[in-house]
């Protein structure tokens, strides 16, 4: 945790996301402090995809490219039935 504040709200926010909706897919980009929010999720109902920070300096060390997230969730938003996204 890196302990700015801000965790606690987007935490909340996360978690209310989860317990209130069905069906959202989740972009989980960035180390293990990104990729941890996965805990706050409840799987059974959510999509999550994680992966490395899309800036240069993670990107290109082999973390981002090629991750193929918004082709994905294009693909889950098309077997929900909903319309994918013109990225």
């Amino acid at each position: 945790m890196q302990k700015k504040g801000w965790e606690r709200f987007t935490d909340a926010v996360i978690k209310t996301i989860s317990q209130e909706r069905e069906d959202v897919i989740f972009l989980l980009w960035g180390g293990g402090f990104a990729k941890g929010k996965a805990k706050l999720i409840d799987k059974k109902k959510h999509h999550i995809l994680t992966s490395g920070h899309p800036s240069p300096l993670s990107a290109n060390r082999g973390y981002w490219f090629g991750n193929k997230h918004f082709s994905q969730v294009n693909e889950i938003l098309l077997k929900m039935g909903k319309e994918a996204i013109q990225w």
